[in-house]
């Protein structure tokens, strides 16, 4: 999946944008939102308009899961246990949402990065943000 050097790079971005999160965490939400207004269904009890607390906590809450699923890629599924569980019996998040959502990270991370979002970052993040999305998705039914 990954190599060592992809991995030690998406744990450097992770760490490096952390100060952040909530910024580039609710932007890649308004994308998803304004790009796929499907996935808005799942947030309607919150407020979801730009730099909105609401938004922002929840940008930031993702954004730091992504980042600490980082720090040990090689056991996401012990990680992300207790949100895959929460996502697929409680939320009932379809799993095609977690793909969208991974799209409009990467397009946010690109434009927050500018230059500095290469393209071997672009598929190291794609392979990692995809390995995500596919063990928060697995246990829905």
């Amino acid at each position: 999946m990954l190599s060592k050097q992809e991995k030690e790079l998406i744990i450097e971005i992770w760490t490096r944008l952390t100060p952040v999160a909530d910024r580039i965490g609710a932007e890649a939400l308004l994308r998803m939102f304004t790009s796929y207004p499907g996935t808005k269904t799942y947030f309607s009890h919150l407020d979801i308009t730009p730099r909105s607390a609401h938004l922002l906590s929840h940008g930031q809450k993702i954004f730091l899961a992504l980042a600490e699923g980082s720090k040990d890629i090689a056991n996401l599924m012990t990680t992300l246990a207790p949100l895959q569980t929460y996502h697929a019996y409680q939320l009932r998040i379809q799993p095609s949402n977690f793909k969208l959502f991974s799209h409009c990270m990467i397009v946010t991370l690109a434009c927050f990065m500018g230059d500095r979002f290469t393209p071997s970052l672009h598929a190291a993040m794609d392979k990692y943000l995809s390995a995500f999305s596919a063990v928060l998705g697995e246990k829905f039914r």
